[in-house]
């Protein structure tokens, strides 16, 4: 660096000295060091032209100065005329100036005292040497005789240092000058502008004037740019550069610039020889053009020494630029390499199952492939550096020791990663003996189960399962573990507590099976030598080892087994022992503790793969967020992102990151708490059963997901980043992982339960497979609830959606046109159903074009009805797939078809649920008011005047049956219905057994006494005031029964008795005709200003007063949800 800076002053100091004699050298061309006057300094005083250099010469090359005729000669003020001598005797050359000037005085018009007055002033101002004075005396007679005479008397006025000569002609100057040398007012050849010359001379001293600060200004850009401070990074360094760059520009532009200028000087010199060839310059022009190349020749030295220092400037702040580069490199280097060794320190784990040893290793071949990058950019970075210094850098002491820290760390990371796979190696084997040992030891339990034990109990039955166990303890020698301290040995770096444990595990689980069979062989070995009758089973196993359980449904993948031939080789003798224990299941018997043994064994059979392919699946979804989605973000891979793709991010991939974390931080681990207990894994699922609603969301954006996807499969961001990874498929299958994975769960927890039915956790597992299987039914209804469109309104706000189905609809208003009724009777609509919590909604499906979820179907709103204005018919006349949904008391009725009866009844029940619910709610808000307008009124005082305590307990019977989903269908009982009162009996108070018709069951749960308006409108018969006994039906029976009372809504009847189970027998008023109804289908007439208070006692009976009890609940209930109808 030092050994730089000197070369740095050296070069400047060398500019320098090159530059300052260029000034010096301008300043003696121009002899501004004798005479620092310039033309333009008194151009105005020159182009007055009372004297002037013609550039002619004498004979001895003396140069001519020529005082024209001009009359105002006098008039000249002193300090013009010793400028203009001055400046016209500094013009020529310090040799011809040295001979001396020859000046010619023409006064041929001129008197003779002004003759005389300019001689003396010339020659008493003169600044230079003179050898000769020619005078041209006035050409008058008169005046020429007077200076004869005044020259002769007057002669030592006129002595000077050189002589003065009276001309009288000019052929009399000829014998002097030459004529090729006088202008042309002169008699003489010489080719003289005075305008030109002028010209010529200030654009030569300009010339000269730019040329000496170029010099100057490049003088002083050479010191400012060797002092220049060399930044510390590479902006400010790179700043500097095109800095000092575009100063160097501009000045080889300035310099360019002079140089045309001399140029065009030059030209313009040599213009009287381009015009004519034989023409030739004077002295004069001469010495201007002399001078003009001169300065041409300064300037191209100025402009090289200037090159020479910038040449090695550039260099400097280049290789400046070059280092900081280096340097700058070298941090983000040093600093990936740091975060290499720190996350390479954190695989300290071996892995505690072959299959976590295998992902483990993969872990590290993946980290090792990410990382190569760094590495690779730090070796050629140190390969960088080592050029510099090739290139004689000037900073060799500080890129040399980066260098050598970049190969140290280099090589540090990569025996870092050779041991950490040396391990893992280590690890694998190990486990892979262990898993050998453990699968030996499975299929020896499997070969004890499957022995059929009537058929050892002959000779050859004994002998030939003793060889099949000999035979299969021969194999033992390659799987099994030999020397447990040889393990301890071999192992060692690896044996953690826990790995320590399990090999003690699977060394005493290995012991415990060759015990087994050392008594099995003890006892077929009795039986072969010695003839024993067959013995006939009596105990039949257990139905869980009866049935052949198929092996669990699921993926096995290369990465969770050693390989697939392993894989075959694990599940073959599953397989087989199952399919033998079936097909000898009637001919053997065994004992409980062989029976739970292998219960336990396929049990642990389903929880391993439920462990390893929850493995595969959290490792999935970290490939794919690493993969594709944090890619997504990389600057590096932005070019590849089509415009459809930019910020879709999110749309792509949903919460699959919430997904998994959930699986990796949380269910994955707690899963493997539960290895050794697997009949209890059900617990976990119920304990993580609300992080499941995760799945949810996932399964609403995917359809969004693949219209993204297919618009955009071809990106090739999406082929780069699966060749990187290394996947033979495209993303949309990943994507697709946790829609399968939520699936899988309930297929997993189904065959553990098949394996665990007796065991303590079956419970939970019933519990969470019914709770999975309910996720599942959640999300496909959200998924059917997000097409929903033209709805105005918040789907939220209708409660919990809690069924949905197509279905056949057929409609019948009060209010329509009579055809249109008509012709709805036989041309049905289909309609997509919603039923929530308040609403439910009527939607048209229509399917979309596309694949995939693009052919997912929409739809469209139609109409949806307030559940507290809907009531129910559940049987309609003629199909077992019908049932109607009537509103506000049936005006508006919908007949609906389920595509199966099945579908139907479930809707039906489903129905009935809200609508309990709702009527449930509504009587405790009306007891609630009543319970406070009691509290402000007197007691009734008499007995009569209250229901009865039978009655009170009938009111309470049809509240339970009315609340219990179980027996909805109906308000009675099965018994059978009581016989029709005698006449003249009036009500009955005897309670006899009731039978409700199947048919009997259209209700609604509004279910309450409407006002005289509404019954006058729907039923529009009958008395408008208040009738004791006169009653509004307000729920269809049409079908009626035996005994009972067809009977539509709107119908008013006169109750005749009161019977038991709130049925009461009653006369329609409009048909005439008896029958038995439920009291809860009855609504008592009332007046616009009459209350339940005006009832009677006879009048107020069980049903009336529910019923009037219930009106105000539906008046304060029914109001939140009237904006949804229609």
């Amino acid at each position: 660096m030092r050994f730089w800076l000197r070369n740095e002053e050296m070069a400047l100091e060398e500019m320098v000295q090159r530059l300052n004699a260029v000034s010096k050298h301008t300043d003696e061309i121009m002899h501004q060091d004798i005479t620092p006057l310039c033309a333009a300094d008194i151009q105005d005083q020159l182009k007055k032209r009372f004297a002037y250099l013609s550039g002619g010469r004498g004979q001895d090359g003396s140069p001519v100065i020529t005082f024209p005729d001009y009359p105002a000669f006098s008039d000249v003020p002193d300090k013009e005329f010793q400028n203009v001598m001055t400046y016209l005797t500094s013009i020529p050359s310090l040799q011809d100036a040295g001979i001396g000037f020859i000046l010619v005085i023409d006064r041929r018009q001129d008197k003779w005292t002004s003759v005389k007055a300019s001689v003396l002033r010339i020659a008493a101002s003169f600044p230079a040497n003179l050898q000769l004075v020619l005078v041209l005396r006035p050409t008058g007679f008169l005046q020429r005789t007077l200076s004869d005479l005044a020259f002769k008397f007057n002669r030592d006025d006129f002595k000077m240092k050189v002589p003065v000569i009276m001309l009288s002609s000019v052929p009399e100057l000829h014998g002097y000058i030459d004529k090729s040398q006088l202008t042309e007012d002169l008699g003489g050849t010489l080719d003289y502008c005075h305008t030109r010359w002028l010209c010529h001379r200030t654009a030569i001293e300009g010339f000269a004037l730019m040329v000496k600060q170029t010099a100057q200004m490049l003088q002083s850009f050479g010191t400012e740019l060797a002092e220049t401070e060399l930044p510390n990074d590479v902006q400010s360094t790179s700043s500097v550069l095109c800095a000092h760059t575009e100063k160097k520009v501009k000045a080889k532009e300035d310099m360019r610039l002079a140089l045309d200028e001399g140029q065009s000087i030059l030209e313009s010199i040599r213009e009287p020889l381009a015009k004519s060839p034989e023409q030739s310059l004077n002295q004069d022009q001469l010495d201007n053009q002399t001078t003009v190349q001169r300065l041409l020749a300064q300037l191209n030295e100025t402009e090289a020494a200037f090159d020479e220092f910038w040449a090695k400037h550039q260099q400097k702040l280049e290789q400046c630029l070059q280092l900081r580069h280096f340097e700058q490199d070298f941090r983000e280097v040093k600093a990936s390499l740091d975060a290499l060794a720190q996350k390479i320190a954190t695989f300290t784990d071996v892995g505690n199952s072959l299959a976590h040893a295998e992902h483990l290793l993969k872990d590290l071949t993946s980290f090792e492939e990410k990382s190569s990058a760094a590495v690779e950019r730090a070796r050629a970075l140190s390969l960088e550096g080592e050029q510099l210094i090739d290139n004689k850098h000037y900073a060799v002491d500080s890129i040399r020791p980066k260098c050598h820290e970049l190969q140290h760390l280099c090589d540090q990371f990569t025996a870092e990663v050779g041991q950490r796979r040396g391990l893992l190696n280590k690890s694998l084997e190990l486990h892979s003996l262990l898993e050998a040992s453990m699968k030996w030891c499975d299929e020896g339990i499997y070969l004890l189960a499957s022995q059929p034990v009537d058929k050892c109990q002959s000779q050859d039955g004994a002998e030939a399962a003793l060889q099949e166990i000999e035979k299969f303890l021969e194999t033992g020698a390659e799987n099994k573990i030999q020397e447990l301290n040889k393990i301890y040995q071999d192992y060692e770096p690896i044996l953690t507590q826990d790995l320590l444990e399990h090999v003690q595990k699977v060394f005493q689980k290995q012991e415990s099976m060759e015990e087994m069979f050392h008594r099995r062989q003890a006892s077929l070995k009795k039986l072969a030598a010695k003839q024993t009758r067959p013995v006939q089973p009596v105990a039949p196993r257990p139905e869980a080892l009866t049935k052949s359980p198929c092996p669990s449904p699921g993926v096995w993948r290369g990465s969770e087994n050693s390989s697939s031939e392993g894989s075959a080789l694990r599940r073959g003798p599953y397989r087989r022992a199952k399919s033998e224990m079936s097909e000898g299941r009637q001919g053997r018997s065994s004992s409980t503790g062989e029976e739970e043994e292998s219960l336990a064994i396929l049990r642990r059979h389903v929880m391993n793969e439920l462990l390893d392919t929850e493995r595969v699946y959290v490792e999935e979804l970290l490939c794919v967020l690493e993969g594709y989605a944090a890619e997504m973000d990389n600057p590096l891979m932005t070019h590849l992102l089509t415009a459809g793709l930019q910020n879709k991010k999110d749309v792509l991939f949903g919460n699959m990151e919430e997904i998994y974390h959930f699986h990796n931080r949380i269910f994955l681990r707690e899963l493997e708490n539960y290895i050794d207990c697997p009949e209890l894994v059900g617990r976990c699922f119920l304990e993580r059963m609300e992080e499941f609603q995760i799945y949810e969301k996932y399964c609403q954006n995917k359809p969004r997901s693949e219209s993204l996807w297919r618009q955009c499969s071809d990106c090739p961001f999406f082929q780069e980043c699966q060749k990187k990874l290394d996947h033979k498929l495209s993303l949309d299958s990943y994507l697709l992982k946790p829609v399968q994975r939520i699936t899988k769960y309930q297929l997993l927890l189904k065959e553990m339960l098949k394996y665990s039915k007796n065991c303590e956790g079956a419970e939970d597992l019933q519990e969470a497979l019914s709770s999975i299987l309910g996720i599942l039914k959640a999300v496909n209804d959200s998924m059917h609830l997000i097409a929903i469109t033209g709805y105005d309104g918040n789907l939220s706000d209708l409660g919990k959606l809690l069924m949905q189905g197509s279905f056949s609809v057929w409609t019948d208003h009060k209010k329509g046109h009579t055809k249109v009724k008509d012709l709805a009777r036989f041309k049905p609509m289909q309609r997509h159903l919603f039923l929530h919590e308040k609403a439910v909604l009527f939607c048209k499906k229509r399917e979309e074009n596309g694949e995939g979820y693009e052919k997912a179907p929409s739809y469209s709103y139609k109409q949806s009805l307030n559940m507290t204005a809907v009531g129910i018919t559940e049987n309609v006349k003629g199909d077992a797939k019908k049932f109607e949904i009537w509103y506000n008391a049936r005006e508006e009725v919908y007949i609906i078809q389920a595509p199966t009866p099945e579908i139907k009844a479930a809707w039906v029940n489903e129905i009935r649920k809200v609508l309990t619910s709702q009527l449930q709610a509504c009587r405790e808000a009306s007891q609630h008011r009543a319970l406070e307008q009691s509290q402000s009124l007197p007691l009734p005082a008499s007995s009569n005047t209250s229901p009865s305590k039978g009655n009170t307990r009938n009111i309470k019977k049809l509240e339970e049956r009315k609340t219990d989903p179980l027996s909805l269908e109906g308000y009675v009982s099965s018994t059978t219905l009581p016989k029709p009162p005698e006449k003249g009996k009036g009500w009955s108070k005897t309670s006899h057994p009731l039978e409700a018709p199947e048919d009997n069951d259209g209700w609604s749960s509004a279910e309450e006494p409407i006002n005289s308006s509404d019954a006058e409108e729907e039923g529009g018969v009958g008395p408008r005031k208040l009738a004791p006994g006169k009653y509004t039906i307000v729920v269809d029976d049409e079908k009626g029964g035996p005994n009972t009372l067809a009977v539509r809504s709107g119908d008013m009847v006169e109750v005749v008795q009161e019977g038991d189970e709130g049925l009461w027998y009653v006369r329609n008023l409009t048909s005439s005709k008896e029958g038995w109804v439920p009291a809860s289908s009855l609504s008592m007439l009332l007046s616009k200003s009459s209350s339940a208070q005006c009832l009677s006692s006879s009048e107020s009976s069980t049903g009336s007063a529910l019923l009037s009890n219930s009106s105000s609940c539906s008046e304060s209930c029914g109001g939140p949800l009237s904006d949804l109808q229609g």
